[in-house]
């Protein structure tokens, strides 16, 4: 996910400096009037943004995909649907729901708890509602607290900003800069400043999606009409304007670690003193998200053909998603090196990345895959139809750490054998090499059969997943739901620093609004609906939406998102049919 360039912070902006001190003025006499609204108030412009949001809907879609460079009507306009709309209006649903139960905390009481094998008190977030245990069945999330966080203190760890009376809360101002790839980070992300921090907020939006500017404007006018929200377009130097800006309070960034050091430390051999001796040119409060060279783990296993064929097409989707410009693709596969299947499902990634053949749309990609094959002993190269070869590449050690320490945005992974036949050497071993050697802490995966968990024992293998350092933890599925769920906390594994910033500070979306998250884990059905239902599974998920190779995404990511908008049985069988033929 990447932010605004700011290296050319020398350049001449390319609006007028006036258009954001004006829309900075406007949110400064604004600013307490937010800070003070009632919760009465804020219900109503959330329930007045799903309206504007869903007269939009389509408009953004269909913008966004045609920008993308997506075939009017292909399967892949359903990520636009899923990763856009879609999640800012669960992210509604959502906040809605906490305000709504803020009196005294109520929101927490339908919330079931639990203490983990590591001794931290686990909350179930997924399934919530009924809704969910139809549409995402089988899929579970719990949400991982802070030690010293107890079912008793919960609320004191929840919410707290509320704990402040209305009457004395006091305005801010922060800048948000939008990321450039996934189309609802950049209004999520003000969503975290607007409801849980209180505060107006001017979007910046990146160069790479700002056509996004008149859909966001019109889903978001509730927000922009009471003078809480400005949305801006600009240049790096645009945006190193607003870094600075005298009225500007807190920032938060979406997008490079070397972007947010350029902001904090400055630019060159005096950012890089600057850092060295602990002493930032900009020392307002700045929280992040800016990515990771992200693992999935193959944990050896009992696998069948259709096993290998599924989560090939996982993988697949994992690193192909949105043309592989996520922060969480998959970046480093982690593999058995002896396993029998390796080589089998090896292939069979290789085949289904494949089939994805959308050219790339974001900035300078053909040169950061040039720069990784360059890099490579033995790269592989991957036909696409009419766009550049994706590359895979085999990690060989420390003389390849650069593979380690490098995010490639772009359709381009690094595969790492580990030597170990036995299930939960293997893991751990898999979980340590993650930890010590990849770059930041955003999201991991881990593939594992449900006998081999059974084999290692469920509080056993909680321990060791108790280990995995990421801020998203996904079993059998990809952490990229986690971001999508929007009810769960999104951001790095606490502990970064702004000297040692890796993955980010901070989190967003969490619309339960818990203080002292330290990750999330999410858990998805080993098989999808029906072989799961023959296998014993009691789930009827089947290919989910998100897949790449879901032949009906387009149609089930648009029912998805008018079922979010206003949920109703009747709603229902057409959006399981379309989603049973994807």
């Amino acid at each position: 996910m990447k932010a605004p360039d700011m290296d050319n912070a020398t350049q001449t902006p390319i609006v007028e400096i006036s258009e954001y001190d004006t829309a900075v003025a406007d949110l400064v006499r604004g600013k307490d009037a937010w800070a003070k609204s009632s919760l009465a108030e804020r219900i109503q412009v959330l329930t007045d943004i799903k309206d504007a949001l869903m007269s939009v809907a389509q408009t953004w879609v269909e913008t966004a995909s045609r920008n993308k460079l997506i075939p009017q009507g292909a399967p892949a306009e359903g990520e636009e649907w899923t990763s856009g709309p879609y999640a800012l209006m669960m992210a509604c649903n959502g906040l809605i729901e906490t305000l709504t139960g803020m009196e005294g905390k109520a929101f927490l009481n339908g919330l079931a708890a639990r203490q983990t094998a590591t001794g931290q008190l686990a909350v179930k977030v997924v399934p919530h509602t009924i809704w969910d245990r139809l549409l995402l069945s089988g899929v579970r999330a719990e949400v991982w607290m802070q030690p010293g966080v107890t079912k008793t203190n919960l609320p004191d760890h929840t919410a707290g900003s509320y704990d402040i009376p209305t009457d004395q809360r006091v305005g801010k101002l922060a800048l948000v800069l939008g990321a450039g790839n996934i189309a609802s980070i950049a209004p999520l992300d003000c969503f975290q400043k607007l409801f849980f921090e209180h505060q107006v907020v001017i979007l910046k939006l990146n160069p790479v999606n700002d056509y996004l500017y008149d859909v966001l404007t019109a889903a978001l006018e509730p927000l922009i009409a009471r003078d809480a929200l400005r949305i801006v377009c600009g240049d790096g130097a645009a945006g190193a304007y607003l870094t600075t800006h005298p009225d500007v309070d807190e920032l938060h960034i979406t997008g490079a670690e070397a972007t947010h050091d350029l902001i904090v430390w400055g630019a060159g051999a005096e950012g890089a003193a600057n850092k060295q001796a602990g002493t930032p040119i900009n020392t307002r409060r700045i929280t992040s998200e800016l990515g990771a060279v992200c693992p999935t783990i193959v944990v050896p296993g009992p696998w069948s053909e259709a096993d290998v064929q599924y989560q090939a097409e996982h993988i697949a989707t994992q690193k192909m998603h949105n043309s592989g410009f996520n922060c969480i693709a998959c970046q480093v596969l982690v593999m058995p090196k002896s396993w029998e299947l390796s080589d089998t499902l090896l292939k069979a990634v290789e085949n289904d990345i494949g089939k994805v053949t959308r050219l790339p749309y974001y900035p300078g990609a053909e040169q950061r895959m040039d720069d990784f094959a360059g890099h490579s002993k033995t790269p592989i190269s991957i036909a696409r139809d009419k766009a550049k070869p994706a590359v895979i590449t085999e990690i060989h050690g420390e003389s390849d750490v650069w593979f380690e320490n490098n995010e490639i945005f772009a359709p381009a992974m690094s595969v790492y054998k580990i030597e170990d036949s036995d299930p939960e050497t293997y893991l751990k071993a898999a979980i340590e090499y993650a930890n010590d050697r990849l770059h930041g802490t955003l999201g991991g995966n881990i593939l594992i059969h449900p006998k081999t968990i059974k084999a290692i024992g469920k509080q056993r293998f909680e321990q060791i997943i108790g280990e995995f350092h990421y801020g998203t933890v996904a079993i059998n599925a990809w952490s990229g739901l986690g971001f999508s769920l929007t009810v769960t906390p999104w951001g790095a594994f606490p502990g970064h620093t702004l000297e040692d910033v890796q993955s980010g500070i901070g989190t967003v979306h969490n619309t339960f609004m818990f203080d002292s998250s330290e990750r999330t884990v999410v858990q998805a059905p080993w098989r999808p609906f029906p072989r799961s239902y023959l296998a014993g599974e009691w789930t009827m998920l089947p290919k989910p939406p998100w897949f790449v190779t879901n032949k009906m995404a387009q149609k089930v990511g648009k029912a998805m998102t008018q079922f979010q908008y206003k949920p109703s049985f009747l709603k229902l069988p057409a959006l399981i049919m379309a989603a049973i033929r994807g």
